[in-house]
């Protein structure tokens, strides 16, 4: 018969525990890093040395205030305002103060942004940098009160102000003293820029809700980082509400810079460059006062 023609063929087993077991390699926590947008591996110190951009494709990984900070302001000239200011729960909201708690531990901040003043290219200079890891970079009401005191602040020592905007919108556990904030610094803005202030705004991935709705577009230079997402509502509550299909690129740094909603997409290498030699059109070099 035909399937006395074929037998089934023998494999050698390894048991297990023995010891030409094959074992797992052990990788360190933390050595190598996956691009989220192409998937490729590569050591995490090479894509810090540059600076956090994928080696492959060129996505531009998030970062912290602090890093950005770093990596923006001259060495060892930042001066912090508002340290202290901090989050509380206002409205009682449930679970609330607790996830405030968590987010500090995880993040090492207080709140979703990080304000004061220092150098950029020897040019002084008010900085805001919001911070994704934490709360999303939702923004409560002490986030509207650190930046429309960063903005006074340049005001008042006829600074500049750049502010870094990160974040998914509004807190909604803060409700209308959240929303409140919009109002809050676009009037802080406009009173600024109404005398003569400069502003840089730097709209980083992704820049959404009532951030991008406010401060985050009211820049005399609005400014990008390739493929960020900046947007008011979501793709898929547009795409319902107006029953069409979007563009696949549809509320990327590129499509903004395309329909006018931005001056310029600037890679992160050419980032301080770029705005030093903007600070050097509206400034004059000298010493920052350390204060606020």
């Amino acid at each position: 018969m035909f399937k006395d023609l074929f037998h089934k063929r023998k494999y050698a087993t390894i048991p297990s525990g023995s010891g030409q077991a094959r074992t797992k390699p052990d990788i360190p926590e933390g050595l190598m890093s996956k691009c989220p947008k192409c998937g490729n591996i590569q050591f995490s110190k090479e894509v810090e040395k540059n600076l956090k951009v994928c080696l492959g494709c060129g996505h531009h990984f998030r970062l912290n205030a602090w890093e950005r900070i770093n990596m923006v302001l001259d060495e060892g000239t930042m001066v912090e305002y508002d340290a202290e200011l901090e989050s509380e729960d206002p409205l009682g909201f449930p679970g609330y103060a607790k996830k405030l708690d968590a987010q500090k531990e995880s993040s090492g901040l207080r709140d979703s942004v990080v304000t004061g003043e220092g150098l950029i290219g020897g040019f002084p200079v008010v900085v805001a940098v919001m911070s994704f890891d934490f709360f999303a970079g939702s923004m409560g009401s002490v986030v509207g009160e650190k930046i429309t005191r960063a903005i006074e602040q340049a005001h008042e020592k006829g600074l500049p102000i750049i502010i870094f905007s990160t974040s998914g919108g509004a807190r909604m556990q803060e409700s209308i003293l959240s929303l409140m904030q919009m109002a809050k610094t676009s009037a802080a803005l406009a009173k600024f820029q109404g005398d003569g202030g400069l502003y840089i705004s730097v709209l980083t991935d992704p820049t959404t809700g009532g951030v991008t709705a406010s401060f985050a577009t009211l820049g005399d230079f609005n400014l990008a980082e390739p493929g960020a997402l900046i947007g008011f509502a979501g793709r898929v509550v547009i795409e319902q509400t107006i029953r069409q299909k979007l563009p696949d690129n549809f509320q990327t740094a590129e499509f903004n810079l395309q329909h006018g909603q931005l001056d310029k997409v600037v890679h992160r290498k050419d980032l301080k460059s770029l705005l030093t030699k903007l600070l050097d059109m509206h400034s004059v070099k000298g010493d920052i006062a350390h204060g606020g």
